[in-house]
């Protein structure tokens, strides 16, 4: 098994700190879905068409968001003034991030009653069953969970820093 799979890194956290919902290790040697990530299959969704794309400049755009919001619970958002070249900066940050190895996501792992930091998405616990994703929440300055997540890449640390601290202002 993967040294650097999340099973073996849970292992060494604290026992307290294993509540908090750990994402599914997709590493492992796992050859069945484990019970609490298993759901129940469900009558097919009717939709028709394809997500809805809702121009956030449309005097009508908060009625559509909340139609498509009932409806699909999820939409793509355009005209919402972001620069093309900070959504791909954003993006490269999210692939690294959820590309670093697991005991340096671990490092940032939530508290069972904290709102910051990795593991489940925090909405998990109004579902029965596990979300088969991981997340990262960030709340104020992420430069302490950059740290830890990049020690000795302090180039990352300040990129990371940057972006998550700009994109307030670009999107006001």
């Amino acid at each position: 098994m993967d040294s650097n799979s999340i099973t073996n890194s849970y292992k060494k956290i604290p026992s307290h700190l294993k509540e908090t919902g750990v994402p599914l290790d997709f590493k492992s040697a796992l050859t069945t879905v484990p019970d609490s990530f298993e759901w129940a299959e469900h009558d097919p969704v009717d939709t028709i068409g394809s997500v809805p794309v809702i121009n956030l400049c449309d005097p009508n755009a908060k009625p559509l968001i909340g139609d498509a919001c009932e409806k699909w619970g999820v939409f793509q958002a355009m005209g919402h003034g972001v620069p093309m070249n900070l959504l791909n900066q954003i993006e490269l940050q999210t692939h690294r991030l959820f590309s670093l190895p697991t005991h340096l996501k671990l490092s940032t792992l939530r508290s069972p009653d904290g709102i910051i930091g990795y593991g489940l998405p925090r909405i998990s616990c109004f579902f029965p069953k596990l979300m088969w994703t991981e997340s990262f929440s960030i709340m104020g300055s992420p430069i302490d969970h950059a740290t830890q997540l990049w020690p000795h890449q302090p180039n990352h640390q300040t990129h990371f820093w940057y972006l998550i601290h700009i994109i307030p202002y670009i999107c006001l």
